[in-house]
């Protein structure tokens, strides 16, 4: 008996060893998605969109091999209906997730191609422990999975993005228009045409309107903008560290004499799908669990850019750059480079909020990690006690750094928590993850 029940422990020491091994390849497989963003120099709204269906791939097919696992993806609007019944004995789970993640990334991302190395890398880890036979069918598996969830991508709308009209600049003071150095054209400006996942509309949650702009001394908005300048003019070194670490602008371009170079960032939601994965890494999760948490925080990101993008193409607020030269200071500079879209509500905000919530509910209020994802460009990793702590840093960021009203910030963070607060609620998930 006593042998048996050793034999029993070590059988299931040697299962958790792999799923924890398949969660921590999984957060590989992620960045390895990143890592091609990066390279492509993709806008936030559109990364948000390619992680949301390379996760939704990678869940479908930890959920299509374990059922008891939430269905939360089957009541997204217009969502295929597959009943594949995969064979377990012909199905390796751990592989297939992480091949259709891959999958989908090199069909969905510009140069997707890029991951089929990763792909190769991946086949010949799992070589030596399945059957050429497992391996063939769990490949197969992945890319019917995959090609299901890339039909209903093309269904969101995302490809008639370049039939509808341009945008033009609004003649207004009050309005936003191009910003010093490259004068970058609106980025998605019909981007709340997109199918959201959770949400039911993109102006489900509304932000209060913006403080409304008067050039008069003592007036509101001047006040406002009045903040940003003089906070930029007295940043402390923390300050300008908390800015940059958060920057996550993957449009910045820097002159040297008459070169422009540019600087590529990890997008705000590579940030926090960073975040997801060396925390669930941190908490020991599974690999089902380790799917769950990504696939619903890539496709929270994706509805919270939506909401995030309909206010400030209908606001079409100026950026504190324009307003200072304006008002204030021709000369004036922010510490950071003003991102090519309308001011308000600032979308770090609006996005850093609904995730830091959605992190909280899962894995708790006091879960304190390090994060270590802007290492990748250079910058040392930060500390956090908790999500909330790193969401409200990434808010307050971009005060520091320049490019938002505090109004902006404090209005997106309450968009953030409104929009959490209803995919939790939909979710119907109300324990926290463990292993």
């Amino acid at each position: 008996m006593k042998k048996t029940l050793t034999i029993l422990l070590l059988l299931l020491s040697m299962v958790a060893g792999a799923q924890h091994e398949g969660a921590e390849r999984m957060r590989q497989q992620v960045f390895a998605l990143t890592r091609v963003m990066y390279h492509d120099v993709v806008n936030p709204p559109a990364a948000a969109r390619f992680y949301a269906y390379c996760m939704l791939t990678a869940y479908e097919i930890q959920w299509q091999c374990d059922k008891k696992l939430p269905a939360f993806q089957q009541r997204f609007k217009g969502y295929p209906t597959l009943n594949l019944h995969p064979d377990s004995s012909f199905v390796d789970v751990s592989f297939a997730v992480l091949y259709g993640l891959l999958e989908t990334g090199k069909t969905i991302l510009p140069s997707g191609h890029l991951l089929e190395e990763d792909q190769q890398q991946l086949t010949n880890a799992y070589k030596n422990r399945l059957s050429q036979p497992v391996l063939d069918s769990s490949i197969a598996f992945a890319k019917l999975v995959s090609r299901s969830i890339m039909q209903y991508s093309r269904q969101d709308g995302y490809f008639k993005l370049s039939t509808l009209p341009r945008y033009s600049i609004r003649g207004k003071d009050s309005t936003w228009r191009p910003t010093p150095p490259e004068y970058m054209a609106a980025v998605e400006p019909n981007w709340r045409t997109i199918r959201t996942f959770f949400l039911d509309s993109a102006r489900q949650f509304q932000s209060l309107p913006a403080v409304s702009f008067n050039s008069t001394k003592g007036s509101s908005f001047y006040q406002l903008t009045h903040e940003v300048y003089e906070t930029g003019n007295k940043l402390t070194e923390e300050q300008k560290l908390i800015a940059n670490y958060w920057d996550c602008n993957p449009f910045a371009v820097q002159y040297a004499g008459h070169m422009s170079v540019g600087l590529k960032k990890i997008s705000p939601g590579g940030h926090w799908m960073s975040i997801t994965g060396i925390v669930g890494s941190q908490a020991k999760l599974d690999l089902a669990n380790t799917t769950m948490l990504y696939a619903i925080v890539a496709c929270s990101l994706h509805d919270a850019f939506i909401v995030c993008w309909d206010e400030k193409f209908r606001s079409h607020r100026l950026r504190p750059e324009t307003a200072i030269h304006r008002l204030i200071d021709e000369k004036w500079k922010p510490l950071l480079q003003t991102p090519p879209f309308p001011e308000y509500t600032s979308g770090h905000s609006v996005i850093s909020t609904t995730t830091g919530e959605l992190l909280t509910h899962f894995l708790g209020d006091d879960f304190a990690f390090t994060d270590t994802t802007e290492t990748y460009i250079g910058l040392p990793s930060r500390q956090f006690t908790s999500f909330r702590q790193a969401a409200d840093e990434a808010c307050i960021s971009r005060l520091y750094g320049g490019i938002h009203f505090r109004d902006a910030i404090e209005n997106g963070r309450e968009q953030g928590r409104r929009i959490s607060s209803f995919i939790i609620n939909k979710l119907k998930y109300g324990h926290k993850l463990q292993n």
